[in-house]
């Protein structure tokens, strides 16, 4: 018995066991479960798809490869919400990161009247306290606001050629925003008159490297007209504007398609300011379409007066009605003076007082005046404007000529002198002006003076040309074309000087005339003038020859009343031959003077010269000379 419940007993003890382990293990295989599938949900529910999970006993191993470190930190934190952290392991890895990319470089220069300021990146290398000293530097300086930042990455390509093309074009932009980035500048500006603007982009984009991309937005303000003007004719030889102003663009293009219409041809308009009624365009769009009905004429608007001019032999009744068509139509402001001329005798030779203009600047004043105080006044107004020695006048006092004679004549020469060449007739019934000129807006303005000098109702015409080549901003040569010129120039004679001095020699005095005539019309153009010597002699005095000789060179060109103002000197010695020294033919061509013009990328580098060299010849050195006695005796050749 004693035996029985011993065993008994010991049964009891390992059944008990075996259901506690039986039991411990579904314990531990339930808390793997869970926490392996509450981490999981936790993760999916962050976007953390990418992570691995798996319990093993209590702990909860995680793995996979992270997208960053940060990633991977927030995957532990968020396991550690579900379970003790202490039981997560970490078996991520972080996926390999990209090499950080360098910043793009920028800088932003705003000038205005109240001073400079720029900000922006920069790179380390850039010479910043070079930058800022250029600013200072500018005519009307008041002050630099730095606002750059640096950082140590290296320079990208064409950061520094449009850097240092926006530091040359500030100079030039008193009023600007320009934006610089690697090879591309940005300008935004605004200047005084279209004419600067035509100057200022003709500059920019001449100076521009060829490896930079320039985009420009430069505005001017319209220009004022007074008095706005409006003058349309149609004459056997077609229908033409003498002068069209338009208040807005909207106008300019209603304007525009009622003269074709009639049967201009490409006609062109002015947008300006001082329109007297916002219905200005219903008013010349109505006049011209009376005068399209007539058949022919001139119709003028002048502010809020329209003067229209029939032609001779149009009926009564068809000038009534159109007339009449029109006064209902036009605007409240606008006052109409129509007139219908009467047939005149074309053997009876009216009175007149002409005047002509030559493309030389002669000036010829015949015909008649009504006094002789308007005899004089005439000559003096055309000797004062065109040159005391180029008037010639033959004009003899007359009676019975209309009282205003005087101011149509003097009204009229004002005209003409607006014209490059022409002729201005001036009779009883009317003025007629015509000629070329350079300036677009050249028969407006003369349309609009005599408008305004002459008054309501009076009948003029104006017929002026405009020729590009007339032009003085068109009309300039490209630097290229300066640098064929001066080649031809230099092709056909030397600039030769004096033995031993920096005198320029009698027989190179022409030559310097043609290149100073066509430095004229070059415009103001960066110049550098340069002066070469042979290898013969000391270095120094070589060097100094070469320096008084460019300098030379300058002042002829000044004394030409040649504009230098962008123009330089400089000697570079026997720098940069271009023959054989050893020889005799090449010491000559290596003593020469050349003309360079200076681009933003190529200042001070005289191998890149883009324009032609003049040789540069003196009198040979003796050839028998030893070179002890010859030293100082070559460095003057």
């Amino acid at each position: 018995m004693r035996l029985s419940s011993l065993l008994m007993i010991f049964l009891t003890f390992a059944a008990a066991a075996v259901v506690s382990l039986v039991a411990a293990n579904f314990s531990v295989k339930l808390i793997e479960e869970s926490s392996e599938i509450g981490v999981r949900d936790a993760l999916d529910a962050r976007g953390m798809t990418w992570a691995e999970v798996q319990a093993n006993g209590l702990q909860i191993a995680l793995s996979g490869t992270a997208p960053t470190e940060a990633i991977r930190f927030s995957a532990l934190s968020t396991a550690g919400t579900v379970v003790d952290a202490a039981r997560v392991v970490d078996e991520m890895s972080v996926a390999a990161q990209d090499a950080i990319a360098p910043p793009k470089f920028s800088a932003e220069i705003l000038r205005n009247d109240s001073g400079l300021s720029v900000i922006g990146l920069i790179p380390t290398a850039t010479d910043r306290d070079y930058v800022i000293a250029r600013f200072n530097s500018l005519q009307g300086s008041t002050g630099v606001t730095d606002l750059l930042e640096s950082a140590d990455y290296p320079a990208p390509d064409g950061w520094d050629r449009a850097l240092d093309f926006a530091l040359s074009a500030m100079s030039r932009l008193p009023r600007a925003k320009v934006s610089v980035e690697a090879n591309r500048v940005a300008i935004t500006a605004i200047t005084d008159s279209a004419q600067a603007k035509a100057d200022l982009e003709r500059y920019l984009e001449r100076t521009v490297p060829s490896e930079v991309e320039l985009i420009l937005e430069i505005s001017a303000p319209r220009p004022v007209i007074t008095p706005f003007t409006t003058r349309f004719q149609i004459t056997e030889n077609g229908a033409r504007f003498d002068a069209c102003s338009a208040d807005t663009e909207a106008a300019l293009e209603r304007i525009v398609a009622t003269a074709v219409a009639a049967g201009a041809e490409d006609p062109r308009c002015t947008v300006g300011l001082g329109v007297p009624s916002p219905s200005w365009a219903d008013a010349v769009t109505a006049s011209i379409n009376a005068l399209a009905k007539i058949g022919g004429g001139s119709v003028t608007i002048a502010d809020a007066d329209i003067t229209l001019v029939a032609a001779e032999g149009t009926s009564q009744s068809e000038f009534d009605t159109v007339v009449g068509e029109l006064e209902s139509t036009l605007p409240d402001v606008f006052a109409l003076q129509a007139s219908l001329p009467d047939t005149v005798d074309p053997n009876a030779g009216p009175q007149e007082f002409t005047a002509t203009l030559s493309p030389e600047g002669q000036v010829q004043l015949r015909g008649r005046v009504s006094d002789v105080a308007l005899r004089e006044l005439a000559t003096s107004y055309a000797k004062a404007r065109f040159g005391s020695d180029r008037v010639y006048t033959a004009t003899r006092v007359v009676d019975d000529l209309p009282k205003d004679w005087t101011t149509r004549v003097l009204a009229g020469l004002e005209g003409l002198g607006m014209l490059s060449n022409g002729a201005l007739r001036v009779t009883p019934d009317g003025l007629s002006l015509s000629g070329n000129t350079g300036n677009p807006d050249a028969s407006t303005e003369v349309a609009s003076l005599l408008a305004g000098k002459l008054g309501e109702g009076a009948s003029f015409d104006v017929d002026v040309t405009y020729q590009e080549k007339l032009d003085p901003v068109l009309g300039l040569p490209t630097p290229d074309e300066c640098e064929a010129e001066i080649a031809e120039i230099v092709s056909r004679g030397k600039i030769n000087f004096e033995p031993g001095s920096a005198t320029i020699d009698a027989s190179a005095l022409g030559t310097m005339d043609d290149i100073a005539e066509v430095l004229k019309t070059c415009g103001d153009i960066p110049l550098e003038i340069q002066g070469y010597t042979d290898s013969q002699g000391r270095e120094s005095m070589n060097l100094s020859l070469s320096q008084s000789r460019a300098e030379s060179v300058l002042n002829e060109l000044r004394a030409r009343r040649v504009l230098t103002g962008s123009y330089s000197a400089k000697g570079y010695g026997e720098e940069n031959p271009i023959a054989d020294n050893q020889t005799e033919e090449g010491r000559e061509a290596n003593r020469r003077i050349e003309f360079k013009l200076i681009r933003p990328d190529t200042v001070d580098t005289p191998e890149q010269t883009t324009l032609e060299s003049a040789a540069e010849g003196a009198d040979p050195a003796p050839a028998d000379a030893q070179p002890e006695d010859a030293e100082e005796e070559s460095t003057t050749e």
